[in-house]
């Protein structure tokens, strides 16, 4: 394959490509549209997709596609050919400034929370000149947004790329204040950190709820699960291995800079890690990303997993999102630097980062909403669902200095000796890691734990994005009437530090019923379920907040939360309907041949577990029957918040009954008996 460097973005509409392709002036001018931000003359557009279409063609391609995020859980994608017929039985390949630049997919057809109607079929997928077009199978892949005809974003992305133009002006703003003049621009960053299950393939096809649900409805606790921790970070598996260095290959070609791999604390459970990239690009090559998994999976025999809790009782996938910010001159704004007591510029944008986080956890909350989510957020596995911030001793220190009016003392940096003479001394960091935070400072970034890892990155960093440019906001419109700057922007900083150091700061653990008592007092919100953070979605500050920034109409808030909504109830009502066919079709069946067997035995033993058998198959009926009443409750539940709230509180509880005692038969009928494969068969191949 050559080597890395060798390989590295071959697929892609790279910056060389285009070098290599382009008019100076036509490079130029795409250069500073993506690094920039700033428009592409439309003049341009026509000499781009000559050049689009030339390269594709020299790589294989046949056909060229819009590539799309609408508002669900997957990207979506119309392929057209580039052959043009010119009569006589002859053609020519053909893709124009036109072709490039917009087309027309279904818009019908896609969630649109009540914008559309179903007769209201036009929408229109529109290039995004910012992200790169990439090779895939043949076809030529165009980043591109997707916006209804009346004009109301229809799709993940064109929200972030506004908030991301919202940041950046009330970035540049401070920045100036600060003396920065030369800023043009601030773009922020993201890392997603993508957690996932890899599992036998055969065994994923005899399981419908894997295969429906993207996790298991049924299955009992295997007798060796991760208590011994000897999967984390433990030798990757030959078949695992091979896997990883042919999704390497493809994810590089493609140009997603895949660096970090390792086995994670389940048994099956893997991580994948990018380097940072803007925030716009680094969501693209994330969904992107899971495409090239779960196909690459498949061709080695191997289900790829995403779904947050595959297996009850062990660690679920989460999707870490690292998130700073960096100007068009390279300097990272979370950057402490060597003396962050001192560094006015840093402590502005790190009181403006916690102050939007304690005036807007709710829409963090909101931006990580799932039905699979809820299935880890608190449970020893991921944060809660309460926000809060990490500092770190460090950078807690200096915020308590500067809050309580105090001198600083900077820690000294140590190394540690770990007492073998052939060891060298570790250089020491200043401060710990806090895995149970929402709201991590790590060093040069925040991490936003709370994701999922089947989750788009771009709302909770389009929300990330809003809050931090309303608070940036505030801040440069109190420090533009300053007479002395600095002056005025300690003061600033000392007063959110001193509101926030006993409100949205916390260092200790997260996972204790003890914050959770100490956060109530503190005020703090505590939204457990996905229905209930939905539901403050569109609260008339929030509204406010997305249309003074630009970055949602009121009409498109709540067409988001109205698909949030339906995609929750919707994701359980198939999990519950997917129960009901295995208990009726697999596994009921598979207990009364069992139990007729034991019936015909002439053991005490036999019939000591056929009494078993037998009540816990009459009580997985009853079960069944109960929830099949549940989901018929469905329809007359009424609709958007109503039905969520029913089906977490009827539905949900009537699927857990079913469960219990399916799995209590699953360690009593014999294995010949029982239908589907196990967690131990399946984690443990």
């Amino acid at each position: 394959m050559g080597t890395i460097t060798e390989v590295f973005a071959t697929s892609v509409f790279s910056d060389k490509v285009m070098k290599e392709r382009l008019p100076a002036d036509v490079y130029a001018a795409m250069k500073r549209t993506i690094h920039h931000a700033e428009a592409l003359d439309p003049n341009y557009i026509n000499t781009v997709a000559a050049a689009m279409k030339d390269w594709a063609i020299s790589k294989g391609c046949t056909h060229f596609s819009h590539w799309f995020q609408p508002l669900t859980a997957s990207t979506a994608e119309k392929h057209d050919s580039f052959l043009l017929p010119k009569g006589g039985m002859s053609a020519i390949e053909a893709f124009t400034g036109k072709n490039l630049l917009q087309s027309e997919p279904d818009a019908s057809s896609f969630p649109s929370g009540g914008l559309r109607g179903t007769c209201n079929a036009r929408g229109y997928s529109v290039w995004d000149p910012t992200s790169y077009a990439f090779v895939k199978n043949k076809c030529l892949y165009i980043p591109a947004c997707f916006v209804s005809y009346t004009g109301e974003a229809m799709d993940k992305k064109i929200p972030l790329l506004r908030s991301v133009e919202a940041l950046s002006k009330e970035a540049v703003r401070l920045l100036h204040l600060c003396g920065k003049t030369d800023v043009h621009y601030v773009r922020t960053t993201a890392g997603p950190e993508q957690e996932y299950f890899l599992i036998p393939y055969d065994l994923y096809m005899k399981r419908k709820d894997l295969q429906y649900t993207g996790r298991t409805l049924f299955g009992a606790k295997p007798s060796k699960g991760q208590e011994l921790d000897d999967q984390y970070f433990a030798a990757i598996k030959p078949q695992v291995k091979v896997f990883m260095e042919d999704c390497n290959i493809e994810l590089w070609r493609l140009g997603i800079n895949a660096t970090t791999e390792h086995n994670e604390a389940a048994p099956c459970q893997h991580e994948l890690a990018p380097i940072f990239d803007t925030t716009n690009i680094s969501n693209d090559t994330n969904r992107l990303a899971l495409d090239v998994m779960k196909t690459t999976a498949q061709k080695h025999g191997f289900a790829c997993l995403f779904h947050e809790k595959p297996f009850k009782g062990i660690n679920g996938s989460g999707k870490h999102n690292n998130w700073s910010m960096a100007t068009d001159q390279g300097e990272n704004l979370l950057n402490p630097t060597s003396d962050p007591y001192h560094n006015t510029q840093f402590l502005l944008f790190l009181a403006a980062a916690i102050q939007s986080v304690s005036d807007y956890s709710e829409l963090l909350r909101v931006s990580i909403a799932t039905a699979g989510n809820d299935h880890r957020l608190g449970a020893l596995e991921a944060p809660p669902a309460i926000l809060s911030v990490y500092l770190g001793d460090e950078l807690t220190a200096v915020v308590n200095a500067i809050a309580d009016g105090k001198k600083y003392v900077s820690p000294v940096k140590t190394t540690m000796n770990v007492g073998v003479a052939a060891i060298p001394e570790l250089k020491k960091d200043t401060t710990d890691r806090n895995r149970t935070s929402p709201f991590a400072f790590t060093g040069n970034k925040f991490e936003f734990r709370m994701s999922g890892a089947s989750q788009s990155i771009s709302e909770p960093n389009m929300v990330l994005n809003t809050i931090m440019a309303e608070t940036l906001r505030k801040f440069a419109n109190r420090l533009e009437r300053a007479k002395d700057f600095e002056t005025a922007a300690r003061k600033l900083i000392r007063e959110v530090f001193k509101r926030e150091k006993d409100h949205i700061i916390f260092n200790g653990n997260g996972y204790s019923k003890q914050w959770q008592e100490e956060a109530a007092r503190r005020g703090l919100p505590n939204h457990a379920t996905t229905p209930e953070a939905i539901s403050v979605y569109d609260k008339p500050e929030y509204v406010k907040l997305f249309a003074d920034h630009a970055v949602l109409t009121p009409d498109e808030l709540r067409c988001r939360k109205a698909v949030m909504f339906d995609n929750y109830v919707n994701q359980i009502k198939i999990e519950a309907q997917t129960m009901c066919e295995m208990v009726i079709r697999d596994i009921l069946p598979a207990c009364f041949g069992y139990s007729t067997e034991l019936s015909v035995t002439d053991s005490s033993a036999a019939a000591e577990i056929g009494v078993r058998v037998n009540t816990l198959t009459d009580d997985l009926y009853a079960a069944t029957k109960n929830l099949e009443k549940a989901l018929e409750g469905l329809k007359s539940a009424g609709i958007g918040e109503e039905k969520a709230y029913y089906t977490r509180d009827v539905i949900r509880p009537a699927m857990d009954a079913v469960r219990a005692p399916a799995d209590e038969l699953e360690t009593i009928v014999s294995r010949e008996y029982w239908p589907i494969p196990t967690y131990g068969d399946i984690l443990y191949y």
